[in-house]
């Protein structure tokens, strides 16, 4: 708590000092122009702090967010305009006011350059590989880009005719999109490394990860490495402990698939699928098949009974129609006999439809021998049938943490997929045969591992009070929802997600080396910067994902939490933004003074004051909602995540 504190403090001040050395530009400047500086103030409001120098009066005010230089001549003093002032900020030649008003976007635009410079100097950034990794994590299952055959792990290499840069950009492009976002890049293959390039244009539908409304095309997480950080992260009661995982493991493989995300791993873990070995003529494969219950299945009076036997011989207790078994007619010694209908034809459809592009999904045939499921071997259907009743998750392990070393954000994408296609195929092909083998090369089979709700672990007082907290925030969040429908449908995802299961495995990204050049960090800043105020007057940007005085605040705290060099990176992009914001010809900001004064010096007449407050006032009531609104938005997004 006293360090939060701290780091609260420290942003305070950081945003203070890019105020400090914004007004100090002005100051300096129309001293040197012979300009009669009456008071210099770091923040607003109230004075709690006064001294005069130099015959100016200096304030330290009770809102540090802002500050300003009171220049004599700014306003009509008396009868006399501004510009009848001679040491007033008017009185002076044009030329003169432009030099004044760059001043302090010119300081800023300084800082934040000399800032890139020296963390280029010193080595760049720590930052996480999901943050510039061109590989997709999850794909939405419902979106037309899934239909297309995008999948987890293919890659983006340009978005709306723009150069592809991270996960950001297509967060950005949704927030900003026209109903449609372009998409290009290629489809991989691991196993065979052959790629497929890919071009879509497609239709944006609201994210169903983000209940603000924001477009997205059914990318909803980049890639990342999945690293088990060890050796005591595990929580107790934790399915993963007997599994065999070791330190800086990185999970590679599950039930068939290769692993490419978090959300991608949770799918996985809550699909209701049995892991089988089968035997095909003189064939072994291995194959993903839906696990139900048998309640769900058209059985005849034979067939039960058949079952009822089955239980019986299994010791299984319970309701028959509560079991779980496959969509399969098996012979007593495990031999497929022929599909099982479902009741509701649709569950059937999808249960037995093609599987694009998943490599281990082979629908079983007529003849076809059962040899293992999830690993273990089995020679009878009751045996089959007892061991169906467990869900259990296979996991592949790359244990070679020199894979895992710091490396440049350029070059980590490339070794993303750098592994031995061959050792992996070796432990999967082995799978549930007699010749089974638990490693080959640097990859591991972990024990088999049965995932638990996330209620059931043994929870620590602040992790059970946080999960209290959030599950409250959602159901406030959901009774809001105007639509029945919509409402109805978020409730259910809430119950869903609280019964959903997990493997009790904190898992980590792998760390790089964020570091391009001085010139490409500020161009980048620049660039974004530009886009967002571009999308904010164009309206396709919304001003509630825009952040205030309290939002940055909070994007600086969490920045020093990270280290100096993180805060850092954040105060010169925050003092870029301060500098180009400034420069906009708007009348309040210093692009207003340095507009009218181009305007002087094409008409060759100053402007009048009445003339000024009317370009000016509607302006400042303009900026004054916008900062308003902008700083409820902050507050109300600070405020849910402690009700």
């Amino acid at each position: 708590m006293a360090a939060s504190l701290i780091y609260a403090l420290l942003a305070i001040l950081g945003l203070g000092f890019l105020v400090l050395i914004h007004e100090l530009g002005h100051y300096w400047i129309a001293r040197r122009q012979g300009m009669r500086v009456e008071a210099f103030a770091i923040g607003f409001g109230k004075p709690i702090y006064t001294w005069e120098w130099q015959g100016v009066k200096w304030h330290i005010c009770c809102l540090p967010f802002g500050g300003y230089v009171r220049i004599a001549g700014m306003q009509k003093e008396g009868s006399r305009e501004p510009y009848e002032i001679p040491d007033g900020f008017y009185g002076k030649r044009p030329w003169q006011r432009i030099q004044v008003a760059l001043a302090g976007p010119l300081v800023n635009l300084v800082f934040a350059a000399v800032a890139f410079f020296v963390l280029w100097s010193f080595g760049g950034l720590n930052k996480q590989f999901s943050e510039y990794t061109h590989r997709i994590g999850w794909i939405d299952p419902k979106s037309t880009l899934y239909d297309n055959g995008v999948r987890p792990g293919d890659v983006i290499d340009a978005y709306d005719g723009r150069p592809f840069t991270g996960f950001k950009d297509l967060l950005i492009a949704g927030a900003m999109s026209n109903g449609k976002i372009n998409i290009q890049g290629y489809k991989v293959d691991y196993l065979t490394k052959q790629h497929t390039p890919f071009n879509y244009s497609l239709p944006t539908y609201d994210d169903p990860q983000i209940r603000e409304k924001i477009g997205t095309i059914g990318v909803l997480s980049p890639a990342r490495y999945m690293i088990y950080d060890g050796p005591n992260a595990l929580p107790a009661g934790s399915p993963m402990i007997e599994s065999g995982i070791q330190p800086k493991d990185r999970i590679l493989w599950a039930d068939g698939e290769l692993v490419f995300s978090a959300p991608q791993l949770s799918a996985l873990t809550n699909e209701s699928t049995a892991f089988i070995t089968v035997q095909r003529g003189d064939q072994v494969f291995q194959t993903k098949v839906p696990r139900v219950v048998l309640d769900d299945l058209k059985m005849t009076a034979s067939e039960k009974g058949e079952f009822d036997d089955w239980q019986h011989e299994a010791e299984l207790r319970g309701r028959l129609q509560d079991l779980y078994f496959i969509p399969y007619n098996l012979s007593p010694t495990v031999d497929v006999e022929s599909r099982l209908n479902f009741i509701e034809e649709e569950e059937g459809a999808k249960a037995f439809q093609q599987c694009s592009r998943c490599s281990y999904f082979h629908p079983l045939e007529e003849g076809d021998k059962i040899l293992a499921v999830d690993g273990y071997t089995v020679q009878s259907s009751y045996e089959l049938l007892k061991l169906l009743q467990t869900r259990r998750v296979l996991v592949i392990v790359d244990r070679n943490p020199a894979s895992l070393n710091k490396v440049l954000w350029t070059q980590a994408d490339d070794q993303f997929d750098q592994f031995s296609s061959s050792d992996l195929q070796t432990i999967i092909s082995s799978i549930g045969t007699s010749e089974m083998t638990n490693s080959a090369g640097t990859f591991h089979l972990l024990n088999p591992i049965v995932p638990k709700p996330l209620v059931d672990l043994a929870l620590t007082t602040e992790q059970k009070a946080q999960l209290a907290q959030e599950l409250a925030q959602s159901k406030k969040e959901i009774a809001a929802i105007q639509d029945p429908e919509k409402r109805y449908e978020e409730l259910k995802k809430l119950e869903q997600t609280q019964h959903k299961a997990v493997l009790g495995v904190p898992l980590k990204d792998r760390e790089v080396f964020y570091n391009p050049s001085p010139q490409q960090q500020f161009l980048d800043v620049f660039k974004e910067t530009w886009r967002t105020l571009y999308g904010l007057v164009s309206g396709y940007l919304n001003p509630k994902f825009v952040s205030g005085p309290v939002g940055i605040v909070q994007v600086v705290h969490h920045s020093w939490m990270l280290g100096p060099k993180e805060a850092l990176y954040w105060m010169a992009v925050i003092s870029l933004n301060l500098g180009l914001i400034n420069l906009l010809p708007i009348p309040v900001l210093d692009g207003g003074h340095i507009m009218f004064s181009v305007i002087e010096m094409i008409t060759k007449r100053p402007l009048r004051s009445k003339t000024m407050e009317r370009l000016i006032i509607p302006f400042v009531g303009l900026l004054i909602a916008l900062f308003i609104y902008i700083t409820y938005q902050d507050i109300a997004r600070l405020f849910s995540k402690f009700f």
